[in-house]
């Protein structure tokens, strides 16, 4: 058993691109002992990704599964833990979009969406959970997003989703607070990810960037640097809260009103 890296025992869902691997490299770049499980057959994706992480200065443990099935959840739960002691943070992150008008949306639709999406997160929180409250410490983020009270058209079964861990992360972090786990979510806003870019065109990038106070659309490193600070001694003190982080996005309620 390797033991030679200090740094944070953490696990990502998602973790081979977007979000899940700008976090990843982060906290590589700690020294810390990544874990992750990303749904890619292909073992040139596990194997780029643990050369990246070695590369920055982690150490990986990368599975190949799906946040729709507890077993595989529970799998590399286990296995981070047998292999570093335990789990530091846990990082819900896996997710898939759906863009369908409401009246279109089958129930097959909404259970496909609603298991990777939210049970997933579930799945995820109760496996970190089941590690991290006889350690008596550890910190769950879970990643939700901006469209929660900024919902778009065509995406009720995703807002739905990320209205729902909301939720969850408040109610997990008064049930775990007294053992000593905190339970945290991050509001990513307008983000390039090889998620959005199924569903955005440049017409939509021109709009986020007229409306961002910031006036520019983040990159996935920007929201790993939060997932990081809101799952470290930093934020050792919250619990129980959804960060936003959006550049102002959801602030930004002018419409070009005429000055008096």
């Amino acid at each position: 058993m390797d033991r030679s890296n200090t740094g944070p025992r953490a696990v990502i869902t998602g973790i081979s691109r977007g979000i899940g691997r700008a976090t990843a490299l982060v906290y590589a770049a700690q020294g810390g002992r990544v874990a992750g499980l990303h749904r890619d057959p292909n073992p040139e994706t596990t194997r780029a990704l643990e050369e990246e992480i070695r590369a920055a200065g982690g150490e990986p443990l990368i599975q190949v599964g799906d946040a729709r099935s507890t077993a595989d959840i529970n799998r590399l739960a286990d296995a981070a833990a047998a292999a570093w002691g335990g789990i530091d943070v846990w990082v819900n992150n896996a997710a898939r979009l759906l863009v369908k008008p409401f009246l279109s949306m089958s129930d097959d639709d909404w259970s496909e969406l609603l298991d990777s999406n939210l049970m997933g997160y579930i799945r995820g929180a109760r496996a970190a959970a089941r590690h991290m409250v006889p350690a008596g410490s550890g910190a769950i983020v879970n990643i939700s997003s901006a469209v929660d009270p900024f919902p778009p058209t065509d995406m009720t079964a995703y807002v739905t989703a990320k209205g729902g861990i909301a939720g969850l992360t408040r109610s997990m972090a008064v049930e775990l607070g007294p053992t000593g786990v905190r339970v945290n979510a991050v509001s990513p806003g307008a983000t390039e990810t090889p998620l959005n870019d199924q569903s955005w065109t440049e017409d939509v990038r021109a709009t986020y960037r007229a409306r961002i106070p910031l006036r520019r659309i983040a990159a996935a490193e920007e929201i790993a640097d939060a997932i990081v600070m809101m799952g470290s001694p930093a934020a050792r003190y919250v619990t129980g809260q959804v960060l936003l982080v959006d550049g102002g996005l959801t602030l930004n309620g002018s419409v070009g009103h005429k000055k008096t």
